[in-house]
């Protein structure tokens, strides 16, 4: 069984990739510091298009919602005189008006998650990293926002002083998620935002220790190219909170966690940097997935690359 930590459009895609490879034997555990209610739902961005990415509906290209989505709803909202800048489609809508039916109804988000899986032909398990609320504040010098009004509605534009997130003292890894990590041969770590997607993931009670313990080999896949991100804002946060530029910072932040850090052939030349510096083997490959043969294709190198590891290991 192998273990993904997934954030949105870079972790789904990959999760895409594995899932062609390995079905049922995929779990992907995906961040939830990025849910918010928006127009009275309770929406989860990143949980959404794992689940629309791997089921085959998402819009590849756009990266998030459903393909060929309308946005009559969203549209009406604004020529009604509400502010309607989180564009959610009417197909989605529908998921999302669903998740929060169910949550309301007393479900767990893990088991509202399991069920949208199920209903959309998923063999593979998508677990959110806790059934806890997360609420993510974004600081900056505009002063405090919402996750989603920095991310959406200011396009990660403004700079970022702090983050601050509100968990619960007692928040758990949703069920499953531990035992995962304890079980899987290799935990991946997907291309998604470090700071914003996958730390969320590692600071849930129990889920850093579970992978440290873990016997499973550790592998990374950088979201830079060429230094900079595809999307969003991974390698201006990778400064901001003390992290060298580029590819090392990404190799400065899994430092200790990891044992291979996948890099695209645009940052190859960090190659031996990162192996010296930080004692990390490395892998250098087309990381940039235009389509889902590309992320399958990746997908197979990454689980070879892993396999490599581990025999190295043993």
């Amino acid at each position: 069984m192998i273990a993904l930590l997934s954030g949105g459009v870079g972790g789904s895609r990959l999760a895409a990739g594995l899932y062609d490879l390995l079905g049922e034997r995929l779990v992907v555990i995906v961040n939830t510091a990025d849910d918010e209610v928006i127009y009275g739902l309770y929406v989860s961005p990143d949980v959404d298009t794992v689940l629309y990415t791997l089921s085959g509906i998402g819009d590849w290209e756009r990266g998030w919602g459903i393909r060929g989505d309308t946005f009559s709803c969203n549209e009406t909202i604004g020529r009604l005189g509400f502010e309607n800048w989180f564009r959610i489609g009417d197909m989605d809508l529908a998921v999302n008006l669903l998740r929060t039916m169910m949550l309301s109804e007393g479900r767990s988000l893990s088991h509202v998650t399991e069920e949208l899986a199920r209903r959309m032909g998923l063999k593979c398990k998508v677990l959110p990293m806790t059934d806890h609320r997360v609420v993510t504040q974004v600081v900056t010098p505009e002063g405090p926002m919402s996750f989603q009004e920095y991310f959406v509605k200011r396009e990660a534009k403004p700079e970022v002083l702090e983050i601050r997130r509100v968990r619960s003292p007692h928040e758990r890894p949703a069920p499953g998620v531990i035992e995962s990590l304890n079980s899987a041969r290799a935990i991946l770590f997907a291309p998604s935002n470090p700071i914003l997607s996958v730390r969320p993931i590692l600071e849930t009670n129990g889920v850093e220790e579970a992978i440290r313990g873990s016997r499973a080999v550790n592998v990374a896949i950088s979201p830079l190219v060429g230094g900079r991100a595809l999307r969003g804002p991974a390698d201006r946060l990778l400064r901001s909170f003390g992290y060298q530029s580029g590819v090392i910072g990404v190799a400065q932040f899994y430092d200790g966690l990891i044992d291979g850090l996948v890099i695209d052939r645009a940052d190859a030349d960090h190659e031996q940097v990162i192996r010296s510096k930080f004692g990390i083997e490395v892998l250098v490959t087309e990381t940039v997935m235009t389509s889902r043969g590309a992320a399958k294709r990746l997908a197979s190198e990454v689980l070879d690359f892993a396999a490599r590891l581990g025999r190295v290991r043993d």
